[in-house]
């Protein structure tokens, strides 16, 4: 009997899927249980499996076209049977659904130009942020040519002691002389060169440097671009969220330098189960909402539903959009167990590779941009929770403590709320359990 391959909806959000790429191909023979295709959601990418056996009679939809959930993709059946009926009745349908495939014209979009490649470095700095810079495509030779002298920061420019009295000396500007010492650095042997020929030759340019030529930016071609699956669903979760939630804010600031002193003790005592500043913020969270369980709550009818265990949706950047993986009953695990499984959980986000459980149903959200040097933000709540914390980074600040100034590691948090379940006393309740954890941390490992 003919078996149907069709864009099985992964989520419950899902409206459409993308398909990425066919793991068989026509005239394979199949059983049932087998991975048939892999295809983008609105939330990872995930494969498709063959719901009956026989042979791939026909691929209906190719690789890199997006179509809606239940749309035919392919047809599974023994040689001998007629697929003609099934294949009709798929054309029939696409005169209501539509498929598009990233050739596919649009009224809108102009064409989209070539680009040139850009080359990039990836590097780490100390804060283990992920740092893109431009490498110089150019071939790199073992003895590059001099280039033009370099200037600091105050505008001087930069030249060995020696090399400056010399060209003061000789009366020679050492700004217009072409540095071949690291960073463009003017040596000795720059001024010698100088001075070699000055009174036979005119300065050669390789040598005596002209005003630099400031490369013009080229303005990137207008384009458009089909948005991904998460993109879309990110879309319509927000216009969810913003437009009908009341929301409001409240933000508190907290002095972090012994919940940082106690991470850095666990870590050396602990070197291979590094926690990070993150997993204090789980811990700290999970156990003030299990103190105050009415922000553990959603709206849902005109009804509270207060949830019975702490499932903490973690905020998480992907390629094209945002996930959020949730770590289940964090209100009964300790420290080093919340650091273990929400790093497992934020690698595998990262790599598309969550199943719909694992980033569903969350009660509480945490979103923490400190790594990119943020200092507060108010974040969008993700419903149907009622509540998502906003964390920035830890700065060194001058703070009054018993009447003294003092430099502390101060860090700011920030909760929306939806008023329709929080009330301005018990958010700042929560705020302020959420607070004494981090500036107490016994708490987060008793």
């Amino acid at each position: 009997m003919a078996t149907k391959v069709v864009m099985a909806q992964l989520s419950p959000t899902m409206e459409e899927g993308k398909l990425i790429a066919w793991r068989v191909s026509e005239g394979d023979t199949i059983s049932q249980g087998d991975i048939v295709a892999e295809i983008e959601t609105d939330k990872a990418n995930m494969e498709i499996e063959a719901l009956g056996g026989g042979v791939l009679r026909k691929i209906v939809v190719e690789a890199g076209q997006t179509v809606p959930v239940g749309a035919l993709i392919g047809v599974i059946a023994e040689l001998e049977e007629s697929i003609d009926d099934m294949l009709a009745s798929a054309k029939t349908a696409d005169t209501t659904k539509e498929v598009r495939s990233p050739d596919s014209p649009t009224d809108t979009a102009p064409p989209i130009e070539k680009q040139t490649p850009v080359t990039t470095a990836q590097s780490t700095d100390a804060t283990n942020k992920n740092v893109t810079k431009a490498v110089d495509p150019r071939p790199i030779t073992a003895q590059p040519d001099p280039v033009p002298s370099m200037t600091t920061v105050d505008g001087r420019v930069k030249a060995s002691p020696v090399a400056r009295r010399m060209a003061l000396e000789a009366g020679i500007d050492v700004a217009m002389i072409a540095g071949s010492g690291p960073s463009g650095r003017v040596v000795k042997s720059d001024v010698e060169a100088v001075l070699s020929i000055k009174t036979s030759t005119p300065p050669p340019q390789a040598i005596v440097k002209t005003a630099p030529e400031i490369p013009v930016p080229v303005a990137p071609a207008p384009r458009v671009e089909e948005a991904s699956q998460m993109r879309k669903a990110i879309a319509r979760r927000l216009v969810q969220s913003i437009g009908p939630i009341p929301h409001f804010f409240l933000t508190i600031e907290i002095d972090m330098g012994r919940a940082l002193e106690l991470r850095t003790d666990l870590n050396d005592r602990f070197p291979d189960e590094k926690i990070g500043v993150n997993d204090l913020f789980l811990k700290a969270a999970a156990e003030a909402l299990t103190r105050h369980p009415m922000i553990n709550a959603s709206w849902e009818n005109d009804t509270v539903r207060y949830h019975g265990t702490v499932d903490l949706s973690i905020a998480v950047a992907v390629e094209g959009g945002l996930i959020t993986p949730v770590l289940r009953d964090a209100g009964r695990k300790e420290l080093r167990q919340i650091s273990v499984e929400a790093h497992e959980l934020i690698e595998r986000a990262r790599e598309k590779a969550l199943q719909p459980e694992e980033y569903q149903n969350g009660t509480f959200s945490i979103s923490n941009l400190g790594m990119f040097e943020i200092d507060q933000f108010t974040a969008i709540i993700n419903p149907p929770e009622a509540g998502i914390l906003a964390i920035g980074r830890t700065v060194e600040k001058p703070v009054v403590v018993s009447g003294e100034v003092q430099v502390r590691k101060r860090m700011r948090a920030t909760m929306s709320c939806d008023h329709r379940v929080i009330d301005g006393a018990s958010g700042a309740q929560f705020l302020d359990t959420f607070k004494a954890i981090l500036e107490n941390p016994l708490h987060l490992i008793l």
